[in-house]
């Protein structure tokens, strides 16, 4: 096995977590407004929803270790990985662009084309992240460069989830001008775009540098079966699936929880007490001055406490980051996960106890849920790579892609499954788009959708750590045992 323990610099970092920027603009969007897309802008009832993003999300997420295979036996002069990453990202904004229009079928014809469209995503999902994921297994074998590379790529992946969660409603609103259908057309167009050039540049700016020796090639047969006995492996996967489930359930569901629970008069008073009117008015001002009449922000309080509320969780979940790499280093990865993890659950928990005019506490809580949950967020790819490493200690092999075939696996059934949850809640519930005013028992449903319900979630992630022993201790012998082996024995002198 060779490989170099050397730093990485700082511009292959950025580079490689431009990647994630790039594929996050779409994936944040699924997770945060794909039930939204299909039950208020295509018009697709809730439970026809909920069918689509599970059985689409579920046939894509089990193309994954079929592209692990692949992936890790990928030979070319660029490596194994960073060729996918280039070759996938103009039909990746394709595709995309494709699973957000809108063509005028029946229902039926709806369902099909949402459907359809939906596979084909997941699917060149898998084809471009899994490597792209695999990728920071083989860019260094140096634990402490793995975490550092990690909260690069979650900081990125923290700028995508801002421009979803905070700007892609008023963008669709203003780029459509007030028209949903044509206003995510436009967004996603210009999501495309941008990831497109950002793919490239992930591609030109890292490299490969732990590579397998050719006797460390197997069979996909013992790959598996390899697999199938990796404990922490087992551990990682469930614990992949439970975090995405919440994610996207709560995700999913915060835009109908402001649009149907929070109080409008209470959230517009907060907002100006809080000085976001002013702020907004001012920036609209300065728009209009500047010849943008059509880019105004809009002026619906639920538009803009969405916004808000979803910036500033994503501040903290950016500052908790920055926390990551220290923890992890001092304390070890698992460890602090699980810690950082619970403590966000519990703020989750929290949320069912508030009014519908308890505006403040609602987003004082989401602030500091945002913080526990950053720290969390680049350890669980850090994790996974850990993984890899003591597969090879073990198994003498390294196969990279079909371990990080696990965290796509585990984050596409979770995305799936928390859509699903989302839409399948509401039809549950008896959410109907075209009331004005939803009924106390929806009101219920949304309320325990984004509280009680990813509370539970991820409170089982924290317990399937108990199976996941790769501690702080662990890691550091992984790392000493793989360096010693990779170096080359010293010549005997005669």
């Amino acid at each position: 096995m060779k490989s170099t323990q050397n730093n990485i610099s700082v511009l292959e970092k950025v580079g490689y977590s431009l990647g994630d920027l790039a594929a996050n603009l779409i994936f944040q969007t699924l997770m945060t407004f794909l039930a939204f897309f299909y039950t208020d802008v295509y018009k697709i009832p809730p439970s026809e929803a909920s069918f689509i993003i599970f059985t689409g999300g579920m046939i894509g997420a089990f193309f994954n270790p079929v592209m692990g295979v692949i992936a890790d036996r990928t030979k070319t002069r660029w490596g194994k990985f960073r060729p996918w990453i280039l070759f996938t990202s103009v039909p990746f904004g394709i595709v995309a662009i494709l699973a957000f229009s809108t063509p005028d079928f029946d229902l039926t014809g709806k369902v099909t084309y949402a459907l359809i469209t939906y596979i084909l995503l997941v699917v060149i999902y898998s084809a471009n992240n899994l490597p792209y994921a695999s990728l920071s297994g083989v860019m260094t074998g140096n634990m402490s460069e793995r975490n550092s590379i990690s909260s690069y790529r979650f900081v990125a992946v923290m700028v995508a989830q801002f421009v979803v969660q905070v700007l892609l409603l008023p963008l669709v609103l203003i780029l459509g001008e007030g028209d949903k259908v044509e206003g995510f057309k436009q967004t996603i167009w210009l999501f495309a775009i941008i990831g497109i050039i950002f793919f490239i540049i992930t591609f030109l700016t890292t490299r490969e540098r732990v590579l397998p020796q050719a006797e460390g090639v197997s069979s996909v047969k013992q790959d598996l079966k390899d697999l199938v006995k990796n404990k922490p492996w087992r551990a990682v996967l469930l614990i992949t699936i439970f975090v995405f489930i919440t994610l996207s359930l709560k995700g999913g569901m915060y835009v109908y929880y402001f649009n149907d629970f929070v109080d409008n008069a209470s959230l517009s008073t907060f907002l100006n007490d809080v000085g976001f009117n002013t702020f907004i008015d001012g920036l609209n001002n300065a728009l209009i001055n500047m010849g943008f009449v059509g880019f105004t922000w809009p002026d619906d309080p639920a538009t803009s406490g969405f916004s808000l509320f979803n910036a500033g969780g994503i501040i903290m979940m950016m500052i908790g980051i920055g926390f990551s790499k220290t923890l992890a280093d001092r304390f070890g990865k698992r460890d602090v996960f699980g810690a950082s993890l619970f403590l966000s659950a519990v703020c989750l928990f929290l949320f069912y106890f508030f009014d519908n005019d308890a505006i403040a506490l609602i987003f004082i809580t989401q602030l500091v849920h945002g913080f526990f949950y950053g720290i969390s967020t680049p350890l669980l790819w850090a994790m996974i790579a850990d993984v890899a490493d003591y597969s090879e200690l073990i198994n003498f092999r390294r196969a990279t892609a079909i371990i990080f075939s696990a965290m796509i696996f585990g984050l596409k059934a979770g995305l799936s499954i928390g859509g699903a949850l989302v839409a399948g809640l509401l039809a549950w519930y008896g959410y109907n788009e075209q009331e004005v005013l939803q009924d106390a028992l929806t009101i219920t449903g949304i309320k325990l959708s984004v509280s009680i319900f990813p509370a539970v979630t991820f409170f089982i992630s924290v317990a399937c750590l108990l199976f996941y022993k790769i501690n702080k201790t662990r890691e550091l012998e992984i790392q000493d045992e793989l360096a010693n082996r990779r170096s080359p024995s010293p010549i005997k002198r005669l």
